[in-house]
């Protein structure tokens, strides 16, 4: 099968990918390879693909390791192979002839302190910059989003406002992603950054609107932000009408006994406790 040499096709820098077994972790560490499907890639991925470097998020399946990103490698090369080809001890059975894009990596390296994640969510693959990857302290760091979701997540991490990004929320059989996810005691609150491009026509507004409606109609609150709003008046309006909406449903849920509500006043940042303290 022919090798792609990553260099000849930049697509992101870096790709966080899920790690459910631990078999899969012995091959990348030991025989330094990781598969993802092609079907996957072609859904998910699309301009995000190749990535040059590969991250590992890691899930229950690993313990005290679980819900964190700790090792990483060096992409040297990307082949399209059956699955028969990456274990021929398997039985031979339709699955077989799936095919996976093989990762061919240098050794795995290990991050000096781990990127965690504070809530037990579901990721499949996060595509990020080198740079991101290397200052981030948690999962919501890495996120590569529109400048207006960054500048945003930058001012409510300032804040200390505790926030999910690119979180998807299944509503009717419907999967939608949502920019900003804020979990409150008395429901939930969806933060969207409405580039001015995205949203200036009428079937784009639509969409949004049979959107938020589907959300509301599960309890949430949705907020929607121009690109005015958070370049001219981040501090004065967009993060006080957040804190007012979170306060309204009771503050911050993060499973906690103590009240988490929002002070902007607060000299340290939103909360009496910091982001990652233990109660």
């Amino acid at each position: 099968m022919k090798l792609s040499r990553v260099a000849d096709h930049p697509g992101c820098e870096l790709l966080v990918a899920i790690l459910n077994d631990v078999r899969d972790f012995h091959i990348a560490r030991d025989r330094h390879w990781y598969r993802i499907p092609v079907s996957s890639v072609n859904k998910l991925l699309h301009d995000s693909w190749p990535p040059q470097w590969l991250a590992f998020y890691q899930t229950l399946a690993f313990g005290q390791e679980a819900h964190s990103v700790r090792y990483y490698a060096q992409v040297l090369g990307i082949k399209r192979t059956p699955r028969w080809q990456l274990f021929p001890e398997e039985p031979r059975d339709e699955k077989s002839h799936q095919f996976y894009f093989q990762l061919l990596l240098e050794p795995l390296r290990q991050l000096p302190q781990p990127i965690l994640s504070r809530r037990l969510r579901r990721i499949v693959f996060i595509p990020t910059t080198w740079q991101k990857f290397v200052s981030a302290s948690e999962i919501n760091d890495l996120f590569h989003g529109s400048p207006l979701e960054d500048k945003l997540w930058a001012e409510l991490r300032r804040r200390q406002i505790q926030a999910e990004r690119q979180e998807f929320v299944e509503v009717k059989k419907k999967r939608y992603e949502l920019d900003f996810v804020v979990y409150c005691v008395k429901g939930n609150l969806d933060l969207e950054t409405d580039g001015d491009t995205w949203h200036a026509n009428p079937e784009s507004a639509a969409k949004d609107n049979r959107r938020d409606n589907a959300l509301e109609s599960r309890g949430w609150r949705v907020l929607r932000f121009t690109t005015a709003q958070i370049n001219e008046e981040l501090s004065e309006y967009c993060i006080p009408t957040i804190a007012d909406t979170v306060n309204s449903l009771g503050g911050v849920d993060d499973g906690g006994l103590i009240s988490r509500k929002i002070d902007l006043d607060a000299p340290d940042g939103a909360y009496q406790m910091r982001l990652f303290d233990h109660k």
